[in-house]
């Protein structure tokens, strides 16, 4: 028993010094993760830099699988001190988490936003129902018979006679992204199930069918830089992007949303749930790395504050759709304290 107790003492001796060890390692907080999250963590940056007189933080746009795989490697001044995500946490992400000494992790839920569909203004206008997106992007669809095909339909009047004779061409994100999580779970799943051929195979292979991407070059994965689509659509009247409604806000001059169920994303639409493919952002901080890292409270409170997040906040002039003052409170409350987040259940 006391061999046991000096172990473990040991083990988070160890732990706590390569923590505290990251101050005299580096002096720039380290932030990875969503290229949706990107730019609300580099606007902080730069304000907290500013106010602070700190060298501002190291904000890097690597996705959010990429993101949390990066952050959940360990402690010290080797690994990020907060990930940004466009979806909550994972079971199996938590759990590498705790393998590799990261057990003590604050989550913060910012805001809102909204998986933007647009094209370039110099396109034909595109209103689509989340099942006509559904056709045109599996891999598999149904066909008249009831029978799943791969997918035969090249332009959008081919799904439905009502929609332009163009073809389909869309850019999306990576499968490392969260925007493509968030995508697959609230269009593709979602409308999988109105479909009785997909209800008829067992559950892990529902799954592939419903989530896996048409891979004959009608959808393009445009990497983590939700910038370079905005620049393709531009390029590219015909085309569609899918990306976070903050580069749909910032590049309003030169896109245009596509209507989904006859919805526009805005503010108002994606906070009150009535745009269909909205969806919560957070990020997560390592609890360890709070005092080691010089300017990581502060940081963390300038990300949380009513200047920042409050709904006119500079972080809303972005495009982030932000909380209730109540929800907000309660977030900023927990992240502060240092509130040590619990297991996800999936």
């Amino acid at each position: 028993m006391i061999n046991k107790t000096l172990i473990g003492l040991a083990t988070i001796a160890v732990v706590s010094a390569a923590a505290s060890g990251a101050a005299h390692a580096r002096d720039r907080i380290q932030v990875v993760g969503s290229s949706t999250v990107f730019p609300y963590s580099q606007a902080v940056a730069e304000e907290f830099g500013n106010k602070s007189g700190k060298p501002a933080p190291v904000v890097e746009s690597t996705g959010t699988g990429g993101g949390m795989k990066i952050f959940c490697q360990g402690l010290g001044p080797d690994h990020p001190d907060v990930t940004g995500a466009s979806r909550a946490m994972k079971k199996s992400e938590w759990e590498a988490c705790q393998k590799s000494g990261v057990t003590d992790i604050t989550e913060a839920m910012i805001g809102y936003d909204g998986l933007s569909v647009a094209h370039s203004r110099k396109g034909k206008t595109l209103n689509l129902t989340t099942q006509q997106l559904f056709l045109g992007l599996a891999a598999q669809v149904p066909d008249k018979s009831g029978k799943l095909v791969a997918n035969p339909y090249k332009t959008w009047k081919s799904i439905d006679a009502s929609l332009p004779d163009t073809k389909i061409q869309v850019f999306g994100p990576p499968p490392t992204s969260g925007t493509r999580d968030a995508f697959v779970e609230l269009v593709m799943e979602k409308s999988c199930e109105e479909y009785p051929a997909y209800s008829k195979l067992d559950k892990d292979k529902k799954k592939e069918a419903c989530s896996r991407m048409r891979q004959d070059g009608l959808f393009i994965e445009a990497g983590e830089n939700d910038n370079l689509i905005v620049q393709r659509l531009d390029s590219d009247p015909t085309a569609i992007g899918i990306f976070g409604y903050s580069f749909l806000y910032e590049n309003q001059d030169k896109l245009l949303a596509v209507k989904i169920n006859g919805v526009d994303p805005s503010f108002t639409t994606i906070q009150d749930g009535s745009y269909p493919i909205s969806r919560p952002l957070y990020f997560y901080v390592k609890n360890a790395h709070r005092k080691a890292i010089p300017g990581l409270e502060a940081f963390l409170k300038e990300y949380v504050s009513d200047a920042a997040m409050g709904a006119n906040g500079y972080l809303h002039e972005r495009g982030l759709v932000a909380l209730t003052d109540a929800k907000r409170k309660e977030m900023a409350a927990g992240v502060t304290g240092g509130k040590k987040m619990d297991a996800p259940t999936k």
